[in-house]
């Protein structure tokens, strides 16, 4: 593809008055961590965002009439929210024409305000901190269902539909871990029950000894986990080590492919639940599963979480961008606040706060190692 950006490259503001032949290069900065515990999650978010690019540039997806070549400019944020703000600036000074990013709560939220400051779009794949949209930064976007719909749903589905009523906390005192821990509190409501026991460990521990044996001693049915599933796969072991024989929650943060195998046998038969922000069903199914099979030929590897987002958050940016006819930010935000469309996640529109309409979630459980979906509820 390089030697097709060198013929002539030219910025979307010089296309509007230059030479009907010249060509306009778009540039998508897609951030998410692929170094670091979350790593996993982080290529399969760039994978995902490389597969949608590489499909514009197949299609000869233009702009306003003109020919464009799509560029990817993908960068590392490791999880961390100092990295996280210094490749966001290192985005707005390449002059991007919009971002998809980032995986983690704690980066996104940061990284934000540095593209809202410099007039950029922004689309997260995976970020559910309110805190994110309550911003009202105008060029904010999200695709998920954000914590309050996430975690108050999954503390209902505690207390209403596996009966819990003895029930412990614990989160890995990120963004993203205290939010939906926080939520699912506030919706795990109902007569005789207890929150018996709130802890926190943090993103990087390894050792969980000293809270699960306090929590032992309280005997909860359920124990919520608010973060990754780099953490809740070994936590879940030492549960078992314990005789813990608590169900165990958790939002989808640990709802991945991955939690069986960082399990290994505590993963149990239907002894986790957990929630994707997302999720279709009946006629959209299909999509869905075309997409993980392109996918995986692709990438040669399946879906770990947030690759279905990704892949629709760059490609309602670019039908944004052509609804414009213009991939200037100022120029096509007006038409993704108003764009109804249907990507392999779903129907894709947004509210005046840039969260997604009617999200969906989907319930899971794990059998066999595997995750196992239980329904989809919006």
């Amino acid at each position: 593809m390089q030697h097709r950006i060198r013929l002539i490259v030219l910025t979307a503001t010089l296309l509007a008055t230059g030479p009907a032949s010249a060509q306009q290069v778009v540039k998508i900065g897609h951030v998410g961590p692929v170094s670091g515990p979350n790593a996993h999650l982080g290529k399969d978010n760039e994978n995902a965002a490389r597969m949608a690019i590489d499909e514009l540039n197949a299609k000869g997806v233009g702009i306003g009439g003109h020919m464009v070549t799509w560029r990817l400019l993908a960068e590392d944020d490791g999880s961390d929210p100092k990295q996280g703000t210094a490749v966001a600036q290192k985005l707005v000074d390449a002059k991007v024409n919009g971002i998809v990013g980032h995986l983690n709560s704690g980066t996104t939220v940061p990284a934000s305000k540095i593209y809202h400051d410099a007039g950029l779009v922004q689309i997260s794949p995976a970020t559910t901190a309110t805190q994110y949209t309550k911003q009202k930064f105008p060029g904010a976007f999200r695709v998920v269902a954000n914590d309050a719909k996430l975690g108050g749903t999954l503390g209902r589905y505690a207390v209403e539909t596996l009966k819990a009523k003895n029930i412990a906390i614990i989160d890995d005192r990120t963004t993203y871990g205290q939010g939906v821990a926080t939520e699912f509190a506030r919706g795990a409501k109902g007569p005789g029950v207890r929150v018996v026991a709130r802890e926190f460990t943090s993103a990087t521990a390894t050792d969980y000894t000293a809270i699960l044996t306090k929590i032992r001693g309280a005997r909860p049915d359920l124990i919520f986990f608010g973060g990754m599933d780099s953490v809740a796969g070994p936590m879940l072991k030492q549960m078992k080590t314990l005789g813990i024989t608590a169900r165990f929650m958790g939002g989808d943060g640990i709802c991945t492919e991955a939690l069986g195998r960082l399990a290994g046998d505590a993963i149990g038969e239907g002894k986790v639940v957990c929630a994707e922000a997302g999720g279709v069903k009946g006629a959209q199914e299909a999509a869905m599963a075309d997409f993980r099979t392109r996918f995986r030929q692709k990438t040669g590897a399946d879906v770990q979480l947030y690759a279905p987002y990704v892949y629709d958050s760059v490609m309602v940016m670019a039908a944004a961008m052509q609804a414009a006819k213009s991939a200037e930010p100022a120029r096509y935000l007006p038409e993704l606040k108003k764009i109804r469309y249907e990507g392999v996640t779903g129907t894709i529109q947004f509210d005046d706060f840039g969260d997604i309409r009617n999200g969906a979630l989907t319930l899971f459980t794990y059998k066999g190692g595997k995750r196992s979906r239980i329904d989809v509820i919006r």
